[in-house]
């Protein structure tokens, strides 16, 4: 019998049907590198199934443990707000471990180049390329810290520059920073859209990028982020080990 708790992968949701259909992309993507786990996918809004829903359905099958794995990039207010709350939900004979969110990993800076490259740079392009990593944006100090973060660390891969843009909630925007890099004297200048799945806001990030010379692809089912998954979920698991 497997007892190994298991993984519910937490996305936002969407009005926007892409979003959905990435994340279950996503989510097969993660089950294939790890034959055998049990993933589910539960949504906070608009799509379904719904958080509750899940746990419930989980209860009722006599499942015990589960590590619910937020598809978030930084640490704001879903991860610190909704998703504890929701979580909290869960009946008292399941157990429910909330990981870490995604971000900040050397992994998010594989597979936001990954995505560069799909759109038609290479690694031969980094000293005449300047990057806008454009982020859905926050008000929350601690989620912007890690969007700089990302930032530099994309930078320290050899990009000529690399400036962080926000399609809501704070400046500059994709637009203002695409202008910024092509006053810099940039050569090229390219879009990052650090995002998981298309919406309203990535939509709004690519309306940005109308300047730029190449525009990158959502992280999506990158074989790096479903990894990162599979990571935290162990991360998760090894620390309520720990903590027993």
């Amino acid at each position: 019998m497997n007892r190994r708790p298991v993984l519910l992968v937490i996305a936002h949701g969407s009005r926007d049907p892409r979003h959905a259909a990435t994340v279950h992309a996503l989510v097969r993507r993660a089950g294939s590198l790890r034959p055998g786990a049990r993933i589910e996918t539960a949504f906070l809004d608009f799509d379904v199934p719904s958080v509750p829903a899940v746990l419930e359905r989980l209860t009722a099958e006599g499942v015990r443990d589960a590590v619910a794995v937020p598809l978030l990039l930084t640490r704001a207010f879903h991860a610190k707000a909704d998703i504890p709350a929701v979580l909290r939900q869960a009946p008292p004979s399941l157990r429910v471990t909330q990981a870490p969110v995604l971000g900040p990993s050397p992994l998010l800076t594989a597979a936001l180049e990954r995505r560069l490259y799909e759109a038609g740079l290479s690694p031969a392009d980094k000293r005449s390329t300047g990057v806008v990593l454009a982020s859905a944006g926050s008000t929350d100090p601690e989620a912007i810290a890690v969007i700089a973060e990302t930032a530099r660390e994309l930078r320290h891969t050899g990009w000529c520059s690399v400036r962080p843009a926000f399609a809501s909630a704070r400046l500059p925007t994709t637009e203002d920073a695409v202008r910024a890099l092509r006053a810099d004297g940039v050569r090229r200048v390219a879009v990052a859209p650090y995002v998981i799945a298309p919406g309203r806001l990535p939509d709004r990030i690519a309306r940005g990028a109308a300047g730029a010379d190449v525009l990158g692809g959502v992280l999506g089912p990158c074989p790096e982020v479903a990894r990162l998954l599979l990571e935290r979920y162990d991360e998760a698991r090894a620390e309520e080990r720990i903590a027993a």
